[in-house]
C-alpha cells in the first residue's frame, strides 16, 4: 500500500522548503465505510484530470507525465482506498510526493500554484481543540485522536503492540487467554480470573508489563512528536496500574472510567470532549489573557501591517488567526507606496491571513487557529512579539 503520512509540523516544514514549481495541491473528502468508500476513487481520478488540465495550462513545459505518474499509481491502489480517514491531501513536485490522511473532513481543491497550498493542513494541526485517546484493556489498545467535532482511529505504528500477545510473544502467560473482561462503569466493574494461585500474579504481571510497553510506545510515537493532551479510557482499575507504569507527560490527570470496547467511536467521542471542553476553553481564555497582556505592554499588536512587519523580522513568538475568515491579500505599488487589492476571485491562494501565518510558521513562531468567539480581537489576527 502507499505510503501514508501522519500531519506533522515537521511536514509542513518540509514543505516550505520546496522552492522547484509546479507545486501539486489536492484536496478532497473521504470516507471510512462501506458503500460510501466506493466512489472516493472516481473522484480522486477527476480531481487529477483537473491536475492535468492545470498543468497543462500553467506549465506547459513541465514533465507532466512524471508528474502524474504517482497519482495514477494512488488511483489504483485498493488497499489504500478501503483504509481512509475522512479526509485526504496530496501533494507533489518534482521533488516530492506525500499522501497525508486527514482526520477532518476537507472540501474538494485543486491548486497548481509556486508553492503548496497547506492551510488546510496547518488550519487542522494548529487548532487547540485536538487530543489523543488512549482505549485500553488488559490485553489490547486502540488510540484515537479527536477535536470537538469528532473522533477516528489512528492505525498503529508497528512498534506498538496493539495486543497484549504482540507486546509479551512467547514471555506471555499461558492462563492469560483465560482472564475474561467484563465491561462497565464504576466500582462494580471488575476483571474475573480463572485459574488458581500464583496463575493471578503471572496474569497480573502480564498486564503491568503491557501496559508498560503500551504506555512507552504512545509516548515515544504519538504523544513526544504531536505533543497532544492524551485521554485514558479504561476501567478504573486499569487507570491505577496504568497510571504507575506511565511516564508520559502528555497524559491527562482525568481520563473515562469505562471499559472501551462496551462503547461506539460515536460515545467515546463525547465522553472525551466532555473533558477536554473545559480544558479547551480554559486554554483559550489564557491565551487571549496572555495577549491582552502583551499588548499593553507594546509587545503585541492586531493591525495587520505591524503583525507583517514583525513577522518579516522574525519579531512573532505567538500568532492567534480567526477560523475560517479570509482577508483578501493587498500588494504595494513599488511605485506609488499605497496597496491595491489582489484578485478577490481568488480568496483561496490570496488571503492575507493565510499569507502571514505561513510566514511565521516559516520564522520559528507559532501560529494558533481560534474560532472567531474566542478571539480577543475583531481583526481577525492578534500577535504576541518576543521583543
Amino acid at each position: 500500500m502507499m505510503n501514508v503520512k501522519s500531519l506533522t509540523q515537521e511536514l509542513i516544514g518540509n514543505l516550505f522548503s520546496v522552492t522547484e514549481p509546479p507545486c501539486i495541491s489536492l484536496y478532497m473528502p473521504t470516507h471510512r465505510i462501506h458503500p460510501e468508500n466506493m466512489q472516493d476513487p472516481i473522484r480522486f481520478k477527476n480531481l487529477v484530470k483537473q491536475v492535468k488540465e492545470s498543468l497543462t495550462e500553467k506549465y506547459p513545459d513541465a514533465n507532466i507525465i512524471s508528474l502524474l505518474a504517482p497519482f495514477e499509481s494512488l488511483a489504483s491502489d485498493h488497499d489504500f482506498w478501503n483504509h481512509t480517514g475522512d479526509g485526504l491531501c496530496v501533494l507533489t513536485s518534482s521533488e516530492l510526493f506525500e499522501v497525508i490522511r486527514l482526520p477532518l473532513t476537507v472540501e474538494e481543491l485543486v491548486i497548481v500554484a509556486e508553492r503548496f497550498h497547506t492551510k488546510p493542513l496547518r488550519h487542522i494541526l494548529q487548532s487547540e481543540d485536538r487530543y489523543q485517546v488512549l482505549a485500553l484493556t488488559m490485553d489490547a489498545l486502540r488510540l484515537f485522536e479527536g477535536n470537538r467535532h469528532s473522533l477516528i482511529e489512528i492505525e498503529l505504528h508497528d512498534d506498538v503492540p496493539a495486543t497484549i500477545k504482540k507486546a509479551l510473544g512467547e514471555e506471555l502467560t499461558e492462563k492469560h487467554t483465560t482472564v475474561a473482561s467484563y465491561g462497565g462503569v464504576g466500582a462494580d466493574s471488575g476483571n474475573m480470573h480463572h485459574g488458581h494461585g500464583g496463575k493471578k500474579d503471572e496474569v497480573g504481571s502480564d498486564t503491568e508489563r503491557f501496559f508498560r510497553i503500551v504506555a512507552n510506545g504512545v509516548y515515544e510515537r504519538y504523544s513526544k512528536p504531536h505533543g497532544l493532551p492524551l485521554l485514558l479510557a479504561a476501567l478504573p482499575e486499569h487507570h491505577s496500574l496504568f497510571n504507575e507504569v506511565n511516564k508520559n507527560p502528555f497524559l491527562l490527570p482525568n481520563g473515562i472510567e469505562i471499559n472501551p470496547q462496551a462503547v461506539s467511536t460515536e460515545k467515546l467521542a463525547e465522553l472525551s470532549w466532555e473533558v477536554m471542553q473545559p480544558i479547551y476553553v480554559n486554554k483559550l481564555e489564557e491565551l487571549a489573557g496572555k495577549f491582552l497582556h502583551a499588548k499593553s505592554n507594546g509587545l503585541g499588536s492586531d493591525v495587520m501591517d505591524e503583525v507583517i512587519d514583525a513577522a518579516e523580522a522574525g519579531r512573532v513568538d505567538t500568532l492567534f488567526i480567526e477560523a475560517h475568515r479570509v482577508i483578501a491579500k493587498r500588494l504595494r505599488n513599488k511605485i506609488t507606496g499605497t496597496f491595491e487589492m489582489t484578485d478577490l476571485t481568488q480568496p483561496v491562494l490570496d488571503d492575507e491571513l493565510d499569507g502571514v501565518g505561513e510566514l511565521v510558521s516559516k520564522m520559528g513562531g507559532a501560529v494558533v487557529f481560534i474560532p472567531k468567539e474566542q478571539m480577543p480581537t475583531h481583526t481577525g489576527l492578534a500577535a504576541i512579539f518576543r521583543y
